[in-house]
C-alpha cells in the first residue's frame, strides 16, 4: 500500500515522475501509477483518461486491508517512565538469591554504560496464575487472573534508554521525532469505521502527558488527519469542542458550508492539495464530534457491576478505570487506535523508578491493575477481544543492578524488557523470549520494537513490508525501509 505525500493519492508529481520513469526504470514507474490508480478506488478519488480526479474524500474513510484481517481496533496501554521487568511480569530467582552482592552485567542507562554493581532483588513475591501457570508478581493480581489470554514477550529490546528517544521508538519505530507513529500508520492503512469520531484517540495520565507531548501521537510527514486526538473521560471529552457563546448549531453549518466551499475553490487549480482536504475533513469532524462525543463518554447506561469491574468510584483506580471504559466504548464505535498514559512527565508521576521503586511501583500498579484486567474480562464478554488487541508496555524496562549506593532504584534498561498482548488472534497463556539470570539483556527470541509493531499492523490485516508513503525521496514504512518480521510465536 503506498501513498505520495504531495497528493493524497490524487496526482502525480514532477518529482516522483523523475524518480519512478528516469535511469530506464520506466517499467517501474508504470508499476507504480498502476498500484497508485488501485489505491484511487480504495480512497475515494477517480481516474479519468489516465488522470486523478479529486472527490474531496475523507482520508479517514474506510479502506480494505491488504491482508486477512485478525483484529479491527488496538487499544496500547502504554505505562509511562519503564516498568521493571524482573519486578512485574518477569520472575528471576537467581537475582533474588544475589540480592545486595555485587555482580558483573553490563548496563547501559541515563547514568551511562557500566561493568557491574549492586544486585537488586525482586521487591514482589511471584504466585502462579491461571491454567498456564504464569507466574506474576503481588504488583498485578488482577491482570494475573487474566494471563490464560495474554502472550507475555520477554526479550524485548531497543536502541536507546533515554526517555524522549525511547518514547519516539515505541511509537514511532524511530529514535527522532518527525515520523508517524503507530496509531497513524493504523488509520492511514484503515481509515476509520465511525465518521463522527476521530480513528485515533489518545488519553493522558491525569498529571499530565509524557516528555515530547503531541510528538508521540503524531501523523509525522502524513496529512494531520492522521494523529492523534486528545480525549478525555468526562463530560468535556475534547478541549473547546462546544459551540461558542451566542451561536446555534444551524448558524455553524452555514458557516462550515461557506468555508468546505472557499477552500474546494483554492484546491481545486493545485496539486499539493492534501493538507487542506485533511483541514476541510478535520472541520467536518469536528462538527460531527460536537453531538457524538459527549455520547461515547457518557456512563449512564452502564451498570454499576460494569463500572465495579473496572474499579470506577474506587479512590485508587477510578481515573485509570473511567480511561479504560472509555476505550471499550470507543472500540464499540468503531473508532480504530486508542492509547492510554499511565504516568505524566514527572519522575513521581511516572514509572521512573529511580528512587524507592517499592512505592513508585506499588503506586502506579495499584492505579492501572484492576482498570487493565476490568478492559480484558469486558472485551473477551463483549466478544470484542477476538477482534483487539491490547498492548501493554513501557518505553524500555529497568536494570537489575541499584542507580545509587543505597535503596532500591533502578535505572533505565533498553536491553531487555517485558510487553504483553492480548486478543486480535494473538495466542493467549504463552510466554516468549527469555532474558538473562538476572533479567538484564533479552538472550532468547530477540525482539525490537519493530517486530511489535509488524505484528500489530499484520494482525490489523496490513503487510508490514509493503504499507508504504512516499516520503524524502523514499516509500518509507513504520518497519523502516530494511523492513521487520511479525513475531510468529504470538499467531
Amino acid at each position: 500500500m503506498r501513498h505520495h505525500a504531495a497528493d493524497q493519492f490524487c496526482r502525480r508529481t514532477r518529482r516522483e515522475f523523475l524518480w519512478e520513469s528516469g535511469a530506464g526504470f520506466g517499467a517501474l514507474g508504470l508499476t507504480g501509477l498502476l498500484a497508485h490508480d488501485r489505491l484511487l478506488a480504495n480512497t475515494g478519488a477517480a481516474s479519468v483518461e489516465g488522470k486523478a480526479v479529486t472527490k474531496f474524500s475523507n482520508p479517514m474513510a474506510p479502506k480494505k486491508p491488504m491482508l486477512p484481517a485478525k483484529a479491527k481496533a488496538v487499544i496500547f496501554l502504554f505505562m509511562y517512565g519503564g516498568p521493571s521487568q524482573v519486578d512485574t511480569f518477569d520472575e528471576k530467582p537467581e537475582l533474588a538469591k544475589r540480592d545486595g552482592q555485587m555482580i558483573e552485567t553490563d548496563t547501559f542507562g541515563r547514568g551511562g554504560r557500566k561493568r557491574g554493581g549492586r544486585a537488586v532483588g525482586p521487591k514482589f513475591a511471584f504466585k502462579n496464575y491461571g491454567k498456564c501457570g504464569k507466574r506474576v508478581s503481588d504488583l498485578f493480581p488482577h491482570v494475573g487472573s487474566c494471563v490464560d489470554d495474554i502472550a507475555f514477550l520477554h526479550s524485548m529490546y531497543a536502541e536507546s534508554p533515554i526517555h524522549g528517544s525511547g518514547l519516539m521508538m515505541m511509537n514511532s519505530g524511530r529514535l527522532l521525532s518527525g515520523s508517524p507513529c503507530l496509531g497513524s500508520w493504523v488509520t492511514y492503512g484503515l481509515g476509520s469505521e465511525n465518521e463522527n469520531l476521530p480513528g485515533f484517540c489518545v488519553m493522558l495520565d491525569k498529571s499530565g502527558g509524557p516528555i515530547n507531548g503531541p510528538q508521540n501521537w503524531s501523523s509525522g510527514y502524513m496529512p494531520a488527519a492522521y494523529q492523534g486526538v486528545q480525549f478525555r473521560a468526562d463530560k468535556t471529552p475534547i478541549h473547546d469542542l462546544a459551540l461558542p457563546e451566542g451561536t446555534t448549531r444551524a448558524q455553524q453549518r452555514d458557516l462550515l458550508d461557506r468555508l468546505k466551499e472557499k477552500n474546494e475553490e483554492h484546491m481545486a487549480s493545485r496539486a499539493d492539495n492534501s493538507d487542506l482536504m485533511a483541514r476541510i475533513a478535520s472541520y467536518e469532524l469536528a462538527f460531527k464530534m460536537q453531538e457524538h462525543a459527549p455520547e461515547a463518554v457518557d456512563f449512564a447506561k452502564e451498570t454499576e457491576e460494569t463500572k465495579a469491574l473496572y474499579g470506577i468510584g474506587e479512590a485508587r483506580t477510578d481515573d485509570f478505570g473511567r480511561k479504560c471504559l472509555l476505550a471499550r466504548r470507543l472500540v464499540e464505535r468503531g473508532v480504530r487506535f486508542i492509547q492510554i498514559y499511565s504516568g505524566g512527565n514527572h519522575n513521581d508521576h511516572n514509572w521512573d523508578a529511580h528512587g524507592d521503586l517499592v512505592k513508585n511501583h506499588s503506586l502506579h500498579a495499584g492505579n492501572t491493575d484492576k482498570p487493565i484486567a476490568g478492559l480484558l474480562k469486558d472485551l473477551k464478554r463483549r466478544g470484542l477481544l477476538d477482534s483487539t488487541i491490547v498492548i501493554w508496555s513501557g518505553e524500555f524496562g529497568r536494570q537489575p543492578t541499584a542507580e545509587y549506593a543505597e535503596g532500591t532504584g533502578r535505572d533505565h534498561n533498553a536491553y531487555g524488557f517485558t510487553s504483553w498482548l492480548a486478543g486480535g488472534g494473538i495466542r493467549g497463556g504463552i510466554s516468549v523470549g527469555k532474558t538473562d539470570e538476572f533479567g538484564n539483556k533479552a538472550v532468547e527470541d530477540r525482539f525490537h520494537v519493530k517486530n511489535l509493531h509488524a505484528t500489530v499492523l499484520q494482525q490489523m490485516g496490513l503487510d508490514p513490508n509493503k504499507l508504504s508513503y512516499f516520503y524524502g525521496g523514499l516509500d518509507q514504512k513504520l518497519v523502516g525501509v530494511e523492513g521487520a518480521e511479525p513475531i510468529k510465536q504470538l499467531i
